[in-house]
């Protein structure tokens, strides 16, 4: 504890459950009055931008009404806020508010005030970029020396430094060996950004090496690159520091010598322009934030530190000045020009405390009461000690795991799906070849026992299908209430979803008595969707390219029975066959044995067999569930068509590498296009040539990631954890980053490797009962799986043992998916069919 605490001058509390940050505090003339005071620019987390300028009457005195200059709410998460010279034409100060993913500068003016309530502001906006990635931090400065204005420059999440002239966006750059963002500045000395990366390291990047290198249309190396016609980004200088950064800051003696501040978790760093240490200062608690400034004395420099003890260190280079106690954990620290009072220290915590204060000496002396002795009766301790830990044990019941009947009674979810299509279809903007595409309308109840805090709703179907809406949200202030909303699901486009199985999630909170905000829960309710939603009787066919066989241990059953509603006509055929026409324009037909206990399907698809397949064994599963037979599987004997599954593997490939050629052959001819166009602009002696438009939105129009490698990975990593045949599998470490591989060799081994471990008993599951450790993670790429000898003599004929479970033809399977591109599971049957998807979108429409 500090023997001084700081004097509060002036101080609020902003908004009620608001969040900031060190980026949402700024101190400037922002709206450039004579008298040149600075004004307190706050920003925060819920959108909200305030401008105060306090007068307090006394030392000490809360916020009043006319401090507040302006309050707005600007919709949008306020990242980060600085006040510099940002509009053309104008050396007047403009203000710059940054959020997730927009830039926008205002001009700020002051009007006098006729009555009580004081000055006030008025907020115009000059102009605003929309950014195409999340940024995370900004600075400014005079960027290549130009005079009389600031440039900007922000840092995106995924590494990529965007300039802004002011009204234009000059250019983008991906910094090297990017990983997560870290904090950035300028030094307008040395005309170099400084940011402290994920490897713990400072770098110093050039603005004209920045300006000058290859344009981040990609994250790859392009054959661009390769042609020579752009420089690669080199960094400065790099200092290895060992530890992540809090902040960085660049302070200035004069014109000829500037210092790099860099704050760590532990330890705050003086650098000299060229990266060299010129001291560092080991600190014995965790800094929150810090502010270096000039000092009186020629040669040093004061910096104030804030850490997570509510204390405020003053030092001057590596000596502790001065330490004052304060009422909160400072996020952001700035000094100021307040109301003629220089030196002002104003600070802003998390949750919206900001308080003016500046360092005195008015001692808060505690002196401790006398203790009176006297004599321990243990039997009343241990009486209390009895009572304590009663208490404890009821407070850990009552905020733990809560059991399951009663997390389930909180909220009941029930979904109903209409057993008729709607009377008018609400398929809108449909890809299918068909004239009309039906909807049926799925009705969600939601019924709460107790007040519910944030209930939303999220639905979710699989691919083509489509939702009229999928999200919903909800207040339950009092028990008891009903609430129901209504959707409607229809096909979008025209393959086939990979299931008709939906998924209505609702994510809530409930309030407890020591946690009023609410303990968040989830529940979930699946149903089903109607085959005839994307499938209509047809005309059954006697021959097929591909088939599948299902043996089960029961007597067939009627197919009019299991597709009552697909029957198209009134004749015996189809008791033992029945045809299926999907909306797509795919064919099955479904044969039952009149002798044996089988079922065939077949279509001239391989991945169309999929849907009909397992809903096929789900019918069966029901009808015998009705008859009252537990004892019923299904079983599937014969080879496992993979030669079907890496035919469409190789088309797939086929059109990558395609794409690939296509790709630099597009690079080429941008490169000549961009020299003839310099040639003819030097031929007509244009002194400002225009920037090429959207050629970059043409250059980058590709996948960077492929379904193949990220299947490989993932069955890589079944392959070495819960598939592994020995520890020495397992202890295995593979790649960081997925690459286009050369062929598809090394992933038809690794799926043929799979299906055998598959029948030889193997599960998708992870136990944490294995002797081996299970320390895999889960992998960026690929390396070759060893097998035994005899593993690999028994592939091929392991491939054809009998599959005795139905539960393989339903369960996980390697399927690639046009969104993720990751799922792993065991039956092959239902890859094939969403690789088909990808191919039809990288393919186009089929006339």
């Amino acid at each position: 504890m500090s023997l001084f605490k700081a004097r509060d001058w002036w101080s609020t509390i902003l908004g009620d459950k608001e969040e900031f940050d060190q980026g949402c505090l700024c101190l400037a003339n922002v709206d450039n009055s004579g008298n040149g005071q600075d004004k307190i620019i706050v920003g925060s987390f819920m959108g909200y931008l305030r401008i105060f300028s306090p007068h307090p009457a006394k030392t000490g005195d809360g916020a009043q009404a006319e401090d507040l200059l302006l309050e707005v709410d600007l919709r949008d998460p306020v990242l980060q806020v600085e006040v510099g010279k940002f509009v053309s034409g104008t050396e007047m100060l403009h203000l710059a508010v940054l959020h997730s993913r927009k830039l926008c500068v205002y001009s700020v003016s002051g009007t006098l005030g006729n009555v009580e309530h004081g000055n006030q502001c008025q907020m115009k906006l000059m102009y605003e970029h929309n950014l195409q990635r999340t940024a995370c931090n900004m600075t400014y400065g005079s960027f290549g020396g130009v005079k009389g204005r600031d440039l900007i420059c922000i840092q995106s999440m995924d590494g990529m430094l965007m300039v802004f002239e002011q009204e234009s966006y000059a250019f983008g750059r991906f910094l090297p060996g990017f990983l997560l963002p870290g904090p950035l500045a300028y030094s307008s000395r040395t005309d170099s950004f400084l940011t402290v990366s994920s490897c713990q390291q400072v770098e110093s990047y050039k603005y004209q090496v920045l300006a000058f290198a290859t344009d981040a249309d990609k994250r790859q190396e392009t054959e661009q690159q390769k042609l020579g016609s752009g420089k690669r980004l080199v960094v400065d200088w790099t200092l290895n520091i060992g530890e992540q950064a809090l902040d960085i800051c660049i302070v200035s003696f004069n014109q000829s010598a500037s210092s790099v501040f860099v704050l760590g978790e532990r330890n705050f760093f003086c650098l000299k322009d060229n990266g060299q240490i010129r001291f560092m200062k080991k600190l014995d608690w965790s800094p929150s934030c810090f502010l270096p400034y000039c000092s009186v004395s020629e040669g040093t420099i004061n910096t104030l530190i804030g850490n997570h003890n509510n204390m405020l260190h003053i030092y001057q280079d590596v000596t502790l000045k001065w330490a004052t106690q304060l009422p909160h954990i400072p996020v952001a620290v700035r000094v100021g020009c307040l109301h003629d009072l220089k030196g002002v220290i104003v600070t802003l915590s998390d949750d919206g405390h900001l308080q003016c204060s500046y360092l005195g000496t008015d001692p808060s002396l505690f002196q401790a009461p006398n203790v009176q002795s006297r004599e321990l009766n243990y039997d009343e301790l241990d009486v209390e000690m009895k009572e304590l830990q009663k208490i404890i044990k009821d407070v850990n019941k009552s905020q733990g795991v809560w059991p399951m009947t009663e997390r389930e009674d909180d909220l009941n979810v029930s979904v109903v799906v209409s057993p008729n299509f709607d009377s008018v279809s609400q398929a809108t903007d449909v890809e299918v070849g068909t004239d009309l595409v039906p909807s049926v309308t799925v009705k969600v109840t939601l019924q709460n026992r107790v007040i519910l805090q944030k209930a939303k709703l999220s639905v979710y179907v699989q691919p083509p299908l489509e939702l009229t809406c999928d999200q919903f949200t909800f207040e339950f202030m009092t028990p008891d209430l009903t609430r129901t909303v209504s959707f409607s699901v229809y096909l979008k486009r025209s393959y086939t979803p990979s299931e008709l199985e939906g998924n209505a999630v609702v994510s809530y909170s409930r309030p407890t008595d020591r946690n009023p905000d609410g303990i968040p829960r989830v529940i979930q309710c699946k149903f089903r969707l109607p085959l005839k939603l994307i499938c209509l009787p047809g005309q059954p066919s006697k021959t097929a390219s591909h088939k599948i066989t299902i043996d089960t241990n029961k007597s067939p059953v009627s197919l009019l029975s299991l597709f009552p509603g697909f029957a198209s006509q009134s004749d015996d055929d189809q008791v033992n066959v029945m045809g299926f026409h999907f909306l797509g324009g795919a064919r099955i037909t479904v044969l039952a044995s009149k002798t044996s206990q089988r079922y065939r399907i077949q279509s001239e698809q391989f991945e169309d067999l999929w849907l009909i397949t397992n809903e096929l064994i789900l019918r069966l599963q029901e009808y015998f569930e009705k008859q009252g037979v537990k004892d019923f599987a299904c079983s599937f004997s014969g080879s496992i068509p993979l030669q079907e599954y890496f035919e469409l593997i190789d088309h797939h490939f086929e059109l990558r590498i395609n794409g690939e050629k296509l790709e630099e052959l597009l690079s080429e001819r941008a490169v000549q296009f961009r020299a003839i166009q310099r040639r003819l602009l030097a031929r007509f002696k244009d002194k400002t040539p225009a920037p090429l438009q959207h050629l970059d939105t043409l250059l980058d129009g590709t996948y960077k990631q492929g379904w193949e490698e990220t299947v490989d990975a993932a069955i890589s990593h079944l392959l070495k954890t819960c598939l592994s045949k020995s520890s020495k599998e397992q202890a295995l470490n593979l790649n960081s980053q997925l690459n286009i591989p050369k062929d598809t060799s090394q992933l038809k081994k690794h799926i043929t490797l799979l299906c055998d471990r598959l029948a030889k008993g193997g599960r998708l599951c992870l136990s944490t009962d294995a002797a081996a450790p299970q320390t895999m993670v889960m992998p960026g790429g690929c390396t070759t799986i060893p097998e035994s000898d005899l593993e690999e003599r028994s592939v091929e004929q392991d491939s054809t043992e009998l599959f005795t479970n139905h539960r393989h033809l339903t369960a996980e399977t390697p399927r690639p998916d046009p969104r993720t591109g990751q799922r792993i599971e065991a039956w092959t049957l239902r890859i094939p069919h969403s690789l088909s998807q990808h191919l039809q979108l990288m393919e186009g429409p089929k006339s």
